[in-house]
């Protein structure tokens, strides 16, 4: 069995995570093309080595990051987001970021 050691929730069995991608910068949504946006969303590195990835415990819909080498499929480390990210990104003040989307 495989754990993986949740940054909330403590070492669980991998079945309960849910695998969210790599991480990587996000174009600004006002100023890209939309060929930028679509490699962002649809396309990924899948560099062989130490990748850091976005993970999510699944029971508990909490999201993380985990550095997990993608070789061996070692996880190195899990932490919390708020180690990489100290604010939070407000798409709906920007109208742009909405262009094209009806309620």
């Amino acid at each position: 069995m495989k754990i993986m050691n949740c940054p909330l929730n403590g070492p669980r069995n991998i079945s309960e995570f849910t695998y969210g991608g790599e991480l990587k910068a996000m174009p600004d949504s006002a100023t890209c093309s939309d060929i930028e946006w679509a490699d962002y969303v649809f396309n990924s590195d899948n560099a062989a080595g130490v990748v850091t990835e976005w993970w999510m415990h699944t029971p508990s819909s909490y999201w993380f990051l985990a550095e997990r080498h993608t070789v061996t499929d070692q996880i190195i480390r899990t932490f919390d987001p708020k180690e990489v990210f100290n604010q939070r990104v407000d798409f709906h003040a920007n109208s742009t970021a909405l262009k094209g989307v009806t309620a």
